[in-house]
């Protein structure tokens, strides 16, 4: 069986590093395990001012997908806040994906806007 190609995106707040125990677990089983840090996130040096869209804020993964060979697939992994960004990679790079994952995470539909589950939580606050 091909060994498969996991790629992980954080939560809002967090950076790759909160993989730190299941990164060692996948690659123990012979898999790749790739975890990145969104813009101005974990050891990304981009300030969180320069910030501006969630385009900007998930450049990091859309730059990865790019450069993932045109006959490889991953399982994109996307936790909390990162779901959003797991989106839009799923978006720009549907034939680079076998699976995504949405780990405890915002997973946007194709009826509303993508602020929508963001706007719902504020205003039943």
């Amino acid at each position: 069986m091909p060994k498969a190609h996991f790629v992980a995106v954080h939560g809002v707040g967090h950076g790759a590093w909160v993989y730190y125990k299941l990164k060692p677990r996948i690659e123990a089983a012979g898999h790749r395990f790739t975890a990145l840090n969104l813009a101005a996130a974990g050891v990304n040096e981009k300030k969180l001012e320069e910030v501006r869209s969630l385009s900007e804020y998930t450049t990091p993964l859309l730059d990865f997908l790019a450069s993932v060979p045109e006959n490889e697939k991953v399982i994109l992994i996307g936790h909390s806040g990162g779901g959003m960004s797991a989106a839009v990679g799923m978006e720009k790079y549907p034939g680079k994906i076998a699976v995504a994952v949405f780990l405890n995470a915002i997973m946007p539909d194709s009826k509303n806007s993508p602020s929508y589950v963001l706007e719902q939580v504020i205003k039943n606050k």
